[in-house]
């Protein structure tokens, strides 16, 4: 999947992270159950289904878990967690 890895660095976020992911993956599915926070830390947990364009195939739902860290009013470190073979499934349309 093109948008897997590591993205560094606003520009490249913004250039190439950004287009790739919102090219091949369209949300269906956003369902949080559960946040928590402290200090300038969040967690979300929740459910998902997505709709790869690649293969025009949906998802099963999945879980995911996401932690954002802020600083002045901006996040300075995102990390996303998702069960990335079911994405991968979908992607290449098995």
């Amino acid at each position: 999947m093109p948008w897997i890895g590591p993205w560094k660095g606003k520009k490249t976020i913004l250039e190439k992270f950004l287009p790739s992911f919102g090219s091949n993956f369209k949300t269906i599915k956003w369902e949080p159950s559960d946040a928590l926070s402290k200090d300038n830390t969040a967690a979300f947990f929740g459910k998902m289904i997505g709709k790869l364009t690649k293969s025009n195939k949906k998802t099963e739902e999945f879980t995911y878990a996401l932690r954002v860290k802020v600083k002045d009013g901006k996040v300075i470190l995102w990390n996303w967690f998702e069960d990335s073979y079911a994405v991968s499934k979908a992607y290449h349309n098995k």
